[in-house]
């Protein structure tokens, strides 16, 4: 028993070091009361408000009929809490988590950013003059 008491303290502690600053928010995955779990997605960003934000991301799905694979853009809206806010821009490449059904469109919250969006932009535009 004591051992799992250690490993949930570590496991706090390690998300705490992840992301700098702390928030008051009570839907925080890392400084408030918010447990994740499930599936895991990864997106980018393209809207953002004040405690959310929407996420877009590419998947493949089979056409029985055809058979043959679609691609198909699933959008999800994820909780984004106050420590975060800064960090996160519209454009950025994000990491998603499940957990429990925060409103009516939320179900997932905002863990980690993996990369910003600004850099691809920049590429994108150096592509497009030559």
């Amino acid at each position: 028993m004591a051992k799992e008491k250690q490993t949930k303290e570590v496991k706090h502690e390690m998300k705490n070091e992840k992301v700098s600053g702390a928030c008051t928010d009570p839907k925080c995955p890392f400084h408030g009361g918010l447990k994740t779990r499930g599936r895991i997605f990864r997106g980018v960003v393209i809207s953002k408000f004040p405690k959310r934000i929407a996420i877009e991301f590419e998947r493949t799905v089979f056409v029985p009929k055809y058979e043959r694979f679609s691609k198909s853009k699933t959008k999800l809206h994820a909780h984004l809490s106050d420590c975060l806010a800064n960090e996160v821009q519209v454009g950025d490449f994000i990491e998603i988590q499940e957990c429990r059904q925060l409103s009516k469109i939320i179900s997932f919250v905002v863990m980690k950013k993996l990369r910003s969006g600004k850099i691809e932009m920049k590429e994108q535009n150096v592509e497009e003059t030559k």
